[in-house]
């Protein structure tokens, strides 16, 4: 088992993708594809240095995420978005976590994803990071929810346990012991 790195969003937006067979650049990874379904990074919308042509970089041709980008075999790994049928569903959805309005499982806002932490080895989002509104949250602290606390994800939302039921659930334990 490996230990589990949580790496936040940032690293995975507008990165070099470098070629092990050039030693160079070969590309740009501008954002990740993300599955709804189960919150995978499944690749990046990337394009290819002096190309216009749009291409997905498959998650699985990945050989490492470094400070200086995205490490990948060669150019080969640059995939046309018409050739990836088990992915176009999710590339046509188009999600993106950051800005989704987070509800909870009674209706009520709790905020909006200010950010999220991708379990580095397997690409799964982790944990998701929401601000609240002013009149909720004075302090401008963020709310920090993991992905056992989601219920659904909605083209417009993502559905949270209610705060109040995993408090609950913490004081029924401190009684009882």
């Amino acid at each position: 088992m490996h230990n589990i790195m949580l790496q936040l969003s940032q690293i995975y937006y507008d990165r070099k993708i470098l070629s092990l067979r050039t030693g160079g650049p070969i590309g740009q990874a501008l954002s990740p594809v993300i599955n709804p379904n189960n919150l995978k990074i499944e690749g990046w919308y990337a394009t290819a240095i002096k190309e216009r042509e749009s291409y997905i970089l498959p998650a699985g041709d990945v050989r490492d995420i470094i400070s200086k980008g995205i490490v990948v075999d060669d150019h080969t790994a640059l995939t046309p978005t018409d050739d990836l049928v088990r992915l176009k569903p999710v590339i046509d959805i188009g999600f993106e976590v950051i800005g989704k309005t987070v509800k909870n499982d009674r209706k009520r806002t709790v905020g909006k994803v200010a950010d999220y932490a991708v379990d580095d080895a397997s690409l799964f989002i982790q944990k998701i990071y929401v601000t609240q509104s002013l009149l909720k949250n004075f302090s401008g602290r963020q709310l920090i929810i993991d992905r056992s606390q989601i219920i659904e994800i909605t083209d417009k939302n993502i559905i949270v346990k209610s705060a109040d039921e995993r408090i609950g659930v913490t004081e029924r334990a401190r009684q009882t012991a």
